[in-house]
């Protein structure tokens, strides 16, 4: 430690001493303290940065449409399953898991298509395209909501469903000549619709950054999708697909338990009371001392903010005061009472592990503004003699980042 702050911790120490035996000229009374009880959900909770847990998807399939489904289905079955109405088709996806349940994807599938056209009479009724669909889909990682979150999971079972949009051109539908439709404007080259999908993706896990999947999905659309508006109202396109996901960054979770921290921090306390009250034996024997010397003279010196043993911790991402905190904002309350003279600086602080740097610094600045707030309404302490800053996660008191959701007094 630097002399000049050996000299001003002295120095604020024979004031404290002083004052105490100038107030009261009698013995120092202790006072006791218990911790409020609390309870906590003892499940862990998840939380990552925004940067990780993204991933890319690149994979092939078949698909088939199901269309015109109307009075000439004997004739022209085009609903049917059928070998020569299935073709390939490519998709390109990326999305981001935003916890262990819950990912947006943004899905793209496209190629030809093939069907027969029920309408025509006679006629073999074929009829193509070639389509592109843009979805927004939501995914449910069922395994990690019932089983429990493990990212190395071998297998996954992945429900999703999504609304989008899908270009369909080159429609090469045949009329015919034999007077059913003629020229009557039922058949378009090309159409823009919103179908919505639903399907269900199994995930294979080959290492930390590849997956393998396998995915069936359904897409539904009005009745113009492939230009005819005939039969049913509702059209279909059933796909099957597989390829892989690169997981960007692989994908992992941190990981908090608001109740082995609980646990932590009433241990904590307890200690700290029970240094607390070892030093007010101390300051009872000094003071008694003190009664049988002459007054110390105080020599005022401009000295820095000198840290004390109180603080007040916070859970993640909160500026709510925990029950077992409130005695630590209590004893300060009291020293401030029994320190008339003295003037505290009341810094809040955020871990940098979490929110950028804007959001720790408006959070700590919170943190600071709830201990002040408590300090002044609730035990009266002179607004003038508490002076608030707030560092958010630019400076770290603590190596472990962890207790670094923190509010500390110093004095002024």
């Amino acid at each position: 430690m630097k002399a000049k702050n050996l000299y001003c911790l002295l120095a604020l120490g024979a004031a404290g001493l002083a004052m105490s035996s100038n107030v009261s000229a009698q013995e120092v009374v202790e006072e006791s303290f218990s911790v409020t009880e609390f309870s906590c959900d003892n499940t862990n909770r998840y939380y990552q940065s925004w940067r990780n847990n993204w991933f890319i998807q690149l994979g092939a399939g078949i698909n088939q449409p199901f269309v015109e489904r109307g009075n000439a289905e004997a004739q022209a079955p085009g609903h049917a399953v059928r070998r020569e109405n299935m073709t390939v088709t490519y998709n390109v996806g990326v999305g981001h898991w935003f916890s262990p349940y819950l990912a947006l994807r943004f899905n793209a599938l496209g190629g030809a298509l093939h069907w027969d056209n029920p309408i025509q009479q006679g006629q073999s009724g074929w009829s193509k395209a070639k389509h592109v669909n843009l979805n927004a889909e939501l995914m449910w990682d069922m395994c990690n909501s019932i089983a429990g979150v493990n990212p190395d999971r071998v297998v996954s079972v992945v429900p999703f469903v999504g609304v989008g949009g899908d270009y369909t051109w080159g429609l090469a539908n045949d009329p015919g000549t034999n007077g059913v439709v003629g020229n009557s404007g039922h058949f378009r080259n090309s159409t823009w619709t919103l179908p919505v999908t639903a399907g269900v993706q199994f995930r294979f896990r080959l290492c930390k950054v590849v997956d393998f999947f396998a995915e069936a999905r359904a897409s539904f659309y009005g009745d113009n999708w492939n230009g005819c508006t005939y039969g049913r109202p509702i059209e279909a396109n059933v796909a099957a697909v597989g390829g892989f996901n690169f997981n960007i960054n692989g994908r992992t979770w941190k990981s908090f338990n608001e109740c082995q921290s609980m646990a932590q921090l009433a241990s904590l306390n307890n200690e700290v009371n029970t240094l607390r009250a070892e030093n007010l034996a101390q300051a009872q024997a000094i003071a008694a001392l003190e009664n049988q010397k002459p007054a110390t003279q105080v020599i005022e010196k401009d000295c820095p903010d000198i840290p004390l043993l109180a603080s007040v911790r916070f859970t993640i991402n909160s500026d709510k005061i925990m029950p077992t905190e409130e005695v630590n904002i209590y004893n300060m309350a009291q020293w401030l009472k029994a320190n008339p003279n003295q003037k505290v600086v009341i810094c809040g602080y955020a871990d940098k592990d979490t929110g950028t740097a804007e959001y720790n610094k408006e959070l700590s600045k919170k943190r600071a503004d709830v201990v002040y707030n408590v300090l002044t309404q609730k035990y009266g302490i002179n607004p003038n003699r508490l002076d608030v800053k707030y560092d958010g996660s630019a400076v770290q008191p603590y190596s472990t980042n962890d207790w670094n959701r923190i509010v500390i007094f110093s004095t002024k």
